[in-house]
C-alpha cells in the first residue's frame, strides 16, 4: 500500500469521526472510497423497507441521473452483497455469469458507457446490523483504463465501510434523539393550547414566522447570518418560551374579560333579584308601575353597559364615567341594608383602563417567564442549545430596561431573544384566537410595533428587516 493510500485511510477515519450531518457524510465517504479505490464511477445504497434506495452517485467520466431502488432479490448484485453480507469483486461484468447484469449492459448501449470491473461492499455496523452497501465502478491505471479492482484493496475498503457504518448509525441515533427532543417539545407546546384556548396557535405561529424570518435574514445578508445550529437553538427557544404557563392559575390565564366569569355571574344575578325586588314592590304599592319600568330599563341598561365595558380593550372617559355611575347607585336588601349594585371588587375591575387584568392578576401573569426559567433549569441542554432557557426565559425583556423579570437593556439582551420578542409581540396583537380580544389588522400590528421602536422599547433594525421580510405571509397569502 503506497503512502498516499495510508494517509487517504487515515483522513477517511478522521472524516468519519468529525463529521455529524448525515447527507455530507455519505457524499464523503463515497468521495474518499473513490479516492483510496482509483476507480471511475461509485454509487451509495442504504436501506428502506424492502429495498437499497439510491442515495448519491459519481461518475467521473460522464453525468448520470437518480437510479431506482434496487429489490432484495439475490439476482442482483448489490442486493446480493448486502444479502450475504459479503464483498464482491467482479473483473468484468460482461463476463460474469454471477448476477443479472442485463440492466447493466442496456445502460451501457444507451449511453455508451463501458461497465467493465465492479465491487460492492456492504456497510455492516458492529452489531451486524446491515445498513446499505457501496458500489465502485470500473478501477483505473495509471492511463486511465478500466482494470479489474486490487485484491489487496478488498480488505481496505471493507474496514472503511464498516467504518463508515457505524458513524452512519451514530448519526443516526444522533438525529433520532433530536427528534425525540423536539417531539417533546411540541408536546409541551401542545399541552399550554390545551389549557388556554388563546395560546393554541400562538407558538406555533411564532415557530412558522421564526423560520421564514430568518431564512430572509440568511438571503439578505449573502451569508449564513443563521447557522442551522442557531437556527435550531433560537426555534426551540420559541417552542419553549411559554412553557411556564403550565403553572399560571388558569383563572387568570383564560380570563376572557375584566370580570371572572363568577364575577360576571354574581353581578348580572344581583341585578336580576333588584327587578325581582321591584316586581315585589310594585306588588306591595312601595313603587309606582313607572318607577318599576325605571328600575328595569336601568339595570337592563347596566347590564349591556357592564358587556361593553367588561369586554373593551381600552376604557374612555365616557366608560369609566358609566363604571363610576354604576358604583353609585344602590338597592334595599330584604334585611332593609343599603346594598351597592357594585361591590368593591367588581368596581376595581370594571375600572381596568387597558386589557383585562388588574395588577395583581397582571404580576401573576407575568410570572410565567420566571416559571419558564425554572422548568427549564431542569433540562439538561446540549451545548448546541445551551442558550434555549435564557432566550426563552427573557423575551419579556426590552432594550429600555421596562420589560420584565430582569430589567434587562441594551446589549444586555442578545439578538435571538430580540427576534423572539418582536415575533411575541407581533402574533399577540394579530391573533383572532384571544377571548379577550379582537385580532388587530396587520398594519395596525406594525404600527404598534413601529412605536414601540420609536420608544427604544424594540430593535428598529431587527423590526424592519422583519415587516420586509412579510414572514407571517405563507406563499400566496395576502396581508391581512
Amino acid at each position: 500500500m503506497t503512502r498516499y493510500e495510508i494517509k487517504n485511510i487515515l483522513e477517511i477515519g478522521v472524516m468519519l469521526s468529525s463529521e455529524r450531518d448525515l447527507d455530507k457524510l455519505l457524499a464523503r465517504v463515497l468521495d474518499c472510497v473513490m479516492d483510496l479505490a482509483r476507480c471511475d464511477a461509485g454509487t451509495l445504497y442504504l436501506l428502506e423497507g424492502d429495498a437499497l434506495a439510491f442515495q448519491l452517485m459519481r461518475n467521473r467520466s460522464r453525468e448520470i441521473g437518480t437510479l431506482p431502488p434496487v429489490p432484495l432479490d439475490r439476482e442482483h448484485v448489490c442486493a446480493l452483497s448486502f444479502l450475504d453480507g459479503r464483498t464482491i469483486s467482479i473483473d468484468d461484468v460482461y463476463e460474469s455469469r454471477e448476477c443479472d447484469f442485463s440492466g447493466t449492459l442496456r445502460y451501457d448501449a444507451l449511453t455508451g458507457y463501458r461497465t467493465r470491473s465492479m465491487l460492492v461492499v456492504p456497510m455492516i455496523g458492529r452489531e451486524g446490523e446491515k445498513l446499505g452497501v457501496i458500489q465502485l465502478i470500473n478501477a483505473l491505471d495509471d492511463s486511465g483504463a478500466a482494470v479489474p479492482f486490487p485484491a489487496d484493496m478488498t480488505l481496505v475498503l471493507e474496514s472503511v465501510a464498516s467504518q463508515a457504518a457505524i458513524t452512519i448509525l451514530n448519526a443516526r441515533y444522533i438525529e433520532e434523539i433530536r427528534e425525540l427532543f423536539h417531539s417533546f417539545v411540541r408536546v409541551m407546546s401542545t399541552a399550554i393550547g390545551e389549557l388556554t384556548p388563546y395560546n393554541a396557535s400562538h407558538t406555533r405561529h411564532m415557530a412558522e414566522y421564526c423560520g421564514r424570518f430568518l431564512d430572509y435574514l440568511n438571503e439578505s445578508a449573502g451569508y449564513e447570518r443563521f447557522d442551522a445550529g442557531r437556527r435550531e437553538e433560537l426555534i426551540t427557544s420559541v417552542w419553549l418560551h411559554d412553557v411556564g404557563k403550565l403553572v399560571t392559575p388558569l383563572e387568570v390565564m383564560n380570563k376572557a374579560g375584566r370580570l371572572r366569569p363568577e364575577q360576571h355571574d354574581a353581578l348580572f344575578h344581583r341585578l336580576e333579584v333588584i327587578r325581582l325586588r321591584g316586581e315585589i314592590d310594585r306588588l306591595e304599592g312601595r313603587v309606582t308601575a313607572e318607577e318599576l319600568s325605571a328600575l328595569i330599563a336601568d339595570t337592563r341598561a347596566a347590564e349591556a353597559s357592564i358587556d361593553e365595558i367588561d369586554a373593551a380593550d381600552a376604557l374612555d372617559g365616557p366608560q369609566l364615567a358609566r363604571v363610576e355611575e354604576l358604583a353609585r347607585r344602590v338597592y334595599t336588601g330584604s334585611d332593609g341594608a343599603v346594598l351597592p349594585w357594585l361591590t368593591e371588587e367588581e368596581h376595581r375591575m370594571l375600572s381596568i383602563r387597558g386589557g383585562n387584568l388588574s395588577p395583581e392578576e397582571r404580576e401573576i401573569m407575568n410570572q410565567h417567564v420566571v416559571a419558564t426559567d425554572k422548568l427549564l433549569s431542569q433540562i439538561h441542554f446540549t451545548e448546541g442549545l445551551s442558550h434555549v432557557r435564557q432566550w426563552a426565559a427573557s423575551h419579556h425583556e426590552l432594550l429600555n430596561g421596562q420589560g420584565y423579570p430582569r430589567h434587562l437593556q441594551g446589549d444586555q439582551i442578545p439578538e435571538e431573544v430580540r427576534i423572539l420578542t418582536i415575533l411575541d409581540i407581533f402574533d399577540a396583537l394579530v391573533a383572532s384566537d384571544r377571548p379577550y380580544k379582537k385580532g388587530k389588522p396587520v398594519p395596525v400590528a406594525l404600527a404598534i410595533l413601529k412605536d414601540m421602536a420609536a420608544q427604544g422599547r424594540l430593535d428598529s433594525e431587527l423590526l424592519e428587516q422583519f415587516i420586509a421580510s412579510r414572514c407571517w405571509e405563507t406563499k400566496g397569502e395576502t396581508t391581512r
